[in-house]
Formats: C-alpha cells, sequence, structure tokens
C-alpha cells in the first residue's frame, strides 16, 4: 500500500499540471502562441540551467561508480536502438518515427527520476541519481538530436558533420557540460585549498535556484497548453505501441536486466537509480527538442500525457518487486 501511495503522489502532481494548462488553454488565458514561445523557454533556458545546477551539486568525482553509469549508459542505447528498429513497423513516416522512437528510449529523468530514486533509498538514492544523470542525460540529448534529424523528412540526409554540430549546440548538452566544468574547477579548488564555491556569491546561487525552479511547472503547464484530445484518432497506434513500450517493456528491461545480473553488485541506492531512470515517463523536454528539430510535436506531447499516467503502474511494479526480493 505505501508503494502504492509513493507512486500516486509520485505522478498525481504531474498530471494535476498538465491538466491545468489544458484548461488554461480552454479558458482562453493561454493560447497556441504561449506554448510555442514556453517551449523555446523551456528547452534554451529553464532545462539547460536546471541540468547545470544537478551536476554541480555533485558531491564529488570520486563518487561515480563507473560500472553503474555504463550499465545505464549501455541499456539506453540498447533500447534505443530497438525503438529504431520496431518503429519502422509502426509509422513510415519520418517525423512521427522521429518522436516515437524518442518516446521510448528517452526518460523524464531530470524532472521526475531524481526525485523518484530519493523516494526509493532517501539521499543515497539522490546522489547515485544525480550521478547518472550526469552520463545519461547526454546520451538522452545526443541520441535524440541525431535520429530526430535522421527522420526530419525534410528529403535529405544530415551529415556527421550536422549531426555532431547540433548536438554541440543544444542547449542540454551544453547546460551539463557547464555543470561539468563548474564542477572541475570546484574540484581543482578543494585541491588547491582554496575556499571559493559559485555558489557563496549568493545573487547567482538564487538566480541559478529561481530559473530551476521554473522548469517543471512551466514545461508542464506548456504541455497542458499544447494537448489535444481531438489526436488521439489520428496517431491511436502510435499513442498504444509507444505507451506500452515505454511503460512496460523499457523497465522490463532495464530494471530486469539488472536485476538477474547485477543484483549482488549494484547495491540499494543504485537500484533506485536504475528504477528511476528506466520507469519514469517519457521526458517533457522531449517536446521542444521535437519542435526544434523536426519532429511531430503533437505526438510528442500525446506520450508524455499518456506514459506520465501508465507510468504510476510501472513504478508502483518495480519497487513492490525489488521491495520484496529485498534491494530496498
Amino acid at each position: 500500500m505505501e508503494s502504492l501511495v509513493f507512486a500516486f503522489n509520485s505522478v498525481a502532481p504531474i498530471v494535476i499540471m498538465v491538466a491545468a494548462g489544458y484548461f488554461l488553454k480552454k479558458s482562453k488565458i493561454i493560447g497556441k502562441d504561449f506554448a510555442f514561445a514556453g517551449n523555446r523557454l523551456v528547452f534554451r533556458l529553464l532545462l539547460p540551467v536546471m541540468l547545470f545546477s544537478n551536476v554541480y551539486k555533485i558531491e564529488n568525482i570520486g563518487s561515480f561508480d563507473f560500472g553503474h553509469v555504463a550499465y545505464a549508459v549501455i541499456m539506453t542505447i540498447l533500447i534505443f536502438s530497438a525503438a529504431v528498429f520496431l518503429s519502422g513497423f509502426v509509422t513510415k513516416d519520418g517525423p512521427t518515427r522521429g518522436s516515437l522512437v524518442q518516446g521510448i528510449f528517452r526518460s523524464n529523468y531530470t524532472l521526475i527520476g531524481i526525485p523518484l530514486a530519493e523516494s526509493l533509498f532517501g539521499a543515497e538514492g539522490t546522489a547515485a541519481a544525480a550521478v547518472l544523470s550526469a552520463f545519461v542525460i547526454p546520451v538522452f540529448n545526443v541520441l535524440a538530436v541525431a535520429e530526430l534529424l535522421s527522420f526530419s523528412g525534410n528529403g535529405k540526409r544530415p551529415t556527421a558533420k550536422k549531426i555532431l554540430f547540433d548536438i554541440a549546440k543544444n542547449p542540454l548538452i551544453q547546460g551539463v557540460a557547464a555543470g561539468f566544468l563548474a564542477l572541475l574547477i570546484r574540484e581543482f579548488f578543494v585541491s588547491a585549498e582554496i575556499s571559493f564555491r559559485l555558489y557563496d556569491i549568493a545573487p547567482v546561487e538564487k538566480v541559478i535556484g529561481y530559473i530551476s525552479a521554473m522548469a517543471t511547472p512551466l514545461s508542464l503547464i506548456v504541455l497542458g497548453a499544447d494537448f489535444e484530445f481531438s489526436a488521439i484518432s489520428s496517431l491511436k497506434k502510435e499513442i498504444v505501441f509507444g505507451t506500452a513500450a515505454r511503460c512496460l517493456f523499457v523497465p522490463l528491461a532495464g530494471v530486469g536486466t539488472a536485476f538477474l545480473l547485477f543484483r549482488g553488485t549494484f547495491d540499494g541506492a543504485q537500484f533506485a537509480a536504475i528504477t528511476a531512470l528506466f520507469t519514469a515517463p517519457v521526458a517533457v523536454s522531449s517536446i521542444p527538442m521535437a519542435q526544434e528539430m523536426g519532429g511531430n510535436t503533437t505526438l510528442s506531447g500525446q506520450l508524455v500525457v499518456w506514459t506520465t499516467i501508465f507510468s504510476a503502474a510501472s513504478v508502483f511494479a518495480a519497487s513492490f518487486l525489488l521491495k520484496f526480493a529485498g534491494i530496498f
């Protein structure tokens, strides 16, 4: 019962915020122009600053367990590869296929996964998830840029140079890279016994905190403002396939394989981070990414909503089974 309450408490606020955005649009308080501009703001400023903050808050570089990181990265790439292959049987439309692939492999780790890891295993779970996020979030974004450009439907195959350039200028990648740079500078200061830290500058800490705090609520309200029930009939096959893949097959592959192969290697905190990574719904940032990269923004929005609703079952099942097995 405790796990069920936890799953509900994790997902319900997200659904409520999305519903608020939808009703604000229906009430004509906000419109499509707001949703478009909001997506750009979230993608270009709010999420990059949040990612910078998450990376900079990692306690120290020595806390990295590269075996744990390697498992998460390799499994993400395998899930991505399977999504690319299987999506071709569902749709032949390039932008739709690009958004479908992104909706299957890309987890909402920043906004939901890290808090979820904390709920599963406390501060240790948060620490393990923060370390993992520094590696898997760049992987998410690199793969998303590459496949969305490849499936964009503009009639031309992007060159490797074009893909690398778009990856380098991706704001989310830049946010993580800036966080790593700041983290390395902080490590240098520690080794040189210099007491100064970035967050010693109070206005900087406050501004980063304010901007980071805006990312989640605004992205969810914008998602609700973008949502259209009329789109369900035209994208029914893609929505059902994407939701089932994200909420059933991805948790089975990601968490199940970790349990079968590494239950004697990973500790409870690391399993909390893995569970959060593979049971969280589709990333809200997949919508502005699709908007920027020529994907099907409508499908991306639909997948975020439906995987958010059904991910409660994935979270409950994974946390219950791992607790029953003595991992938590």
